[in-house]
């Protein structure tokens, strides 16, 4: 079985002491926006100066336990795309893509401008090439135009419009983690399916996945059904305690294996997949385990 710690503390507390962390193959970064969001152990609220001075701190120190060709897929807003690609060429990066995550729900109207519909991962490489990167199908719906069904899907491209982002309130659906009252545990939470995509696409089975903010652990959670080793660093113990309790019980609603036929185009699927490959993709309806027992 892959292995995981979820380490607790501050990200650059643990970064600076980088050879203790051991190489790592891929970092999904998802940073607080610095968004004067109420975080209990973060500051939200720094000048810009500061809050990129830290960005760049966070990829140099994710840049120096990075294997060669090891990859990064830093997400941020999009307005904040210039300073993301400044940030990740000043620290040594070399830029691969960058993709579009269109979310799947209405654009967020802005006063004067056009409305805002989709947030940047951009994905660089330690080095020029990347050490793994495999090419993906997925079979999409076809378009209202198009007049006959592919025979074997499409290769994914920079631009993604088929995942569906944890929108807010109810309507994030039963993946959201939610507490004992209902309410969200974390309202920044990731989707499995778009870490599943990112970590298909630029790792093998037994590779080290790293996220840095791990929040409630998504990457952790979707590396490990995959044969993936994960790293993970919480400031938040309440999360990373939360990050634990997933791992070792897996919900329905985070279990990859309803994903595995999307990809039944790619070409060795299975052996990316490794061999926790489902036989069959589960259909079964059964009920959500609660992260929230007593005892």
């Amino acid at each position: 079985m892959p292995e995981y710690k979820v380490l607790t503390g501050s990200c650059l507390d643990h970064l600076n002491e980088g050879k203790k962390l051991g190489k790592v193959d891929l970092t999904f970064l998802d940073p607080p926006f610095n968004q004067n969001k109420d975080y209990k152990f973060h500051n939200d609220k720094l000048t810009t100066e500061e809050y990129w001075q830290m960005m760049e701190d966070v990829c140099r120190g994710i840049h120096s336990i990075t294997s060669n060709g090891g990859a990064i897929y830093f997400m941020q807003r999009e307005k904040n795309t210039e300073e993301v690609l400044r940030c990740l060429r000043e620290t040594g990066w070399t830029l691969q893509n960058l993709v579009i995550w269109k979310k799947k729900t209405s654009a967020v109207p802005v006063a004067g401008k056009y409305g805002k519909h989709y947030q940047i991962l951009a994905y660089a490489t330690r080095g020029e090439k990347a050490r793994v990167f495999n090419r993906l199908r997925i079979s999409p719906p076809l378009p209202a135009n198009y007049k006959y069904e592919r025979e074997n899907g499409v290769y994914v491209t920079d631009i993604w419009d088929d995942i569906r982002e944890l929108t807010s309130g109810y309507f994030a659906g039963d993946e959201a983690i939610r507490n004992e009252n209902g309410e969200r545990f974390h309202k920044q939470q990731s989707p499995i399916a778009l870490l599943l995509r990112i970590i298909l696409s630029s790792t093998k089975v037994g590779d080290t996945v790293f996220d840095p903010f791990a929040g409630t652990g998504t990457t952790l959670v979707t590396a490990h059904q995959v044969g993936r080793n994960s790293l993970g660093i919480e400031i938040d113990p309440k999360n990373a305690a939360m990050i634990k309790k997933r791992i070792e019980n897996i919900r329905k609603a985070d279990n990859v294996s309803k994903y595995y036929d999307e990809y039944k185009y790619t070409e060795d699927l299975s052996k990316i997949w490794g061999n926790f490959a489902p036989k069959t993709v589960i259909k079964t309806k059964s009920k959500q385990p609660s992260l929230f027992k007593q005892g």
